[in-house]
């Protein structure tokens, strides 16, 4: 039985998951079942446990940093601020950490990467204008999100690249999410 649970893991697209991905996945009915499961997966180093709850099938330095913290996160969430717009030449500096944007705010550190994760309204969370999915599954602002999200939590932000930012995509997202 548990070849067949290793077989279905490795079949997935993605290489993270939470105990509730594996109940569904192997679709487990008993809690005991499933934790006994994980434990001799874990064990046998099969599953990497990343932190309670959290699992890989690979080496976490073999996975993208952006996809582990969408992944940790566990809610719906999406890539802005900082990190979007630095990898979009708005920002000259390097964000120190990977930036999202979820209902829970949080900060928290995987494989040697920091994590922030800003709060917004589900009102405005649940708004997907310019967000984008990633074929790894991951949400991602698009830059004028980025900056409109920027604005929403800093509004005096400065911004280095001022002409590559889209002003009045900025201003329609910002009616359409925000008011």
């Amino acid at each position: 039985m548990t070849k067949d649970k290793i077989g279905v893991l490795i079949q997935q697209p993605q290489k993270l998951f939470h105990t509730s991905d594996l109940k569904v996945i192997w679709g487990v009915l008993n809690q005991n079942t499933l934790h006994k499961t994980i434990a001799r997966l874990v064990k046998k180093g099969i599953l990497i446990n990343i932190q309670k709850g959290f699992y890989s099938i690979v080496p976490l330095n073999q996975l993208d940093p952006v996809e582990i913290g969408f992944r940790a996160i566990n809610h719906f969430s999406y890539l802005s601020t900082e990190s979007v717009l630095s990898k979009n030449g708005i920002i000259n500096q390097s964000p120190s950490k990977i930036t999202f944007i979820s209902s829970i705010p949080a900060n928290f550190i995987l494989n040697e990467n920091s994590y922030l994760v800003r709060q917004l309204k589900p009102q405005c969370l649940n708004n997907t204008i310019g967000i984008i999915q990633n074929d790894k599954g991951v949400f991602i602002a698009d830059t004028e999100r980025a900056v409109a999200d920027m604005l929403y939590f800093q509004p005096n932000y400065h911004f280095d690249a001022y002409n590559l930012i889209n002003w009045s995509l900025v201003k329609n997202y910002q009616k359409q999410i925000y008011l």
